[in-house]
C-alpha cells in the first residue's frame, strides 16, 4: 500500500484560503450590481428628484404636472362636445352624455385652473392638434354617424386620461394634486359610463386602439413653478348653464367606532 502524504498546517490553510477566497469574489459580485445602479445617475428614482420642485403642499413631480395639464387640456375640447352633443345626438342617452361632459368639466376647470394658480403653474389655453382634429371630426360628423364618433372619440379619450389619474393618484407627493386626481376620477369614471350606455361604443376597436395609442403622452409637463412677475392666469373656460347633474361629494373618513363596555 504506498503511503498516504503526510497532512501539514500548510496544506489546511490553504485550502481554507482558496474557499475563503472563492466565497468573497462571490459574494462581490452579488453586491456590486446593486451598489453600482443605485449610484448610477439616470435611474427612476434619480429622474424624479431631479424633475420634482418642493412647494407647500408636498413635492410636485413631472408627472403631476403633465396631470394638471391634461386635466384643463380635456376641458378645453370635451366641454364643447359636450355641448355639441346635447344639440346633435340624435337619442336621449348621447344627449344625457353631452350635459354628464359639460356639468363634469366646467366643475373640473374650475377646479384645475385653482390647483394651478396655487402651485404657480402655468396652463394652456386652446386644445392641442390632436384634440382639434377630434372636434372637426365630429364636427362634419350627421346624424347616427355623429352618435357614433362621439361614443367611440369621447370614450378613448376618457380611457386614456384615466390611466394617468389613476397612477398619479397612486404616486402622488403634493396634496392638491391627490384631491384633484380625486375630482378628476369620480368625474372620468361617471363619463366612461355615460358614454358606455349609449350603446355605441365599438370595445373591440377601443381595446385595438388603447394597445397602439400606448406611447409616450401629447404633452410636455409644464416647467416647474417659478416667480412670475406678471401672471397671465389662463382664460376660463366658458361655463354651461346651471348644471342639474349632481358630482359625488368628497369622500369623507369613517367616524371612529364606538367602543362598548361590556
Amino acid at each position: 500500500m504506498r503511503p498516504r502524504p503526510p497532512i501539514n498546517g500548510r496544506g489546511i490553510f490553504s485550502g481554507t484560503g482558496i474557499i475563503i477566497t472563492g466565497l468573497t469574489a462571490t459574494l462581490v459580485a452579488l453586491i456590486f450590481p446593486i451598489w453600482s445602479y443605485e449610484d448610477r445617475s439616470g435611474t427612476g428614482l434619480d429622474v424624479l428628484n431631479a424633475e420634482t420642485v418642493s412647494t407647500r403642499y408636498g413635492p410636485l413631480s413631472a408627472l403631476d404636472r403633465d396631470f394638471v395639464t391634461k386635466v384643463r387640456l380635456a376641458g378645453l375640447w370635451e366641454l364643447p362636445a359636450g355641448q355639441q352633443a346635447q344639440q346633435k345626438g340624435t337619442t336621449p342617452a348621447v344627449r344625457t352624455a353631452g350635459r354628464h361632459l359639460v356639468e363634469g368639466h366646467t366643475f373640473l376647470d374650475e377646479r384645475v385652473r385653482d390647483v394651478a394658480s396655487e402651485l404657480g403653474l402655468e396652463l394652456p389655453n386652446e386644445p392641442t392638434d390632436q384634440q382639434k382634429q377630434w372636434l372637426a371630426t365630429l364636427n362634419s360628423a350627421q346624424s347616427v354617424e355623429y352618435d357614433r364618433e362621439f361614443a367611440n372619440i369621447l370614450r378613448l379619450a376618457h380611457g386614456k386620461v384615466f390611466s394617468v389619474v389613476a397612477q398619479v393618484r397612486a404616486s402622488t407627493r403634493n396634496s392638491l394634486v391627490r384631491t384633484l386626481a380625486d375630482d378628476a376620477n369620480a368625474t372620468v369614471l361617471d363619463h366612461i359610463k355615460v358614454l358606455e350606455a349609449t350603446g355605441y361604443v365599438d370595445f373591440d376597436a377601443l381595446a385595438r386602439d388603447m394597445v397602439a395609442g400606448s406611447t409616450p403622452p401629447l404633452t410636455n409637463s409644464p416647467a416647474p413653478p417659478g416667480p412670475i412677475a406678471d401672471p397671465n392666469p389662463p382664460t376660463p373656460v366658458t361655463p354651461a348653464p346651471t348644471p342639474s347633474y349632481p358630482l359625488p361629494p368628497p369622500a369623507t373618513s369613517p367616524p371612529p367606532e364606538t367602543l362598548s363596555n361590556s
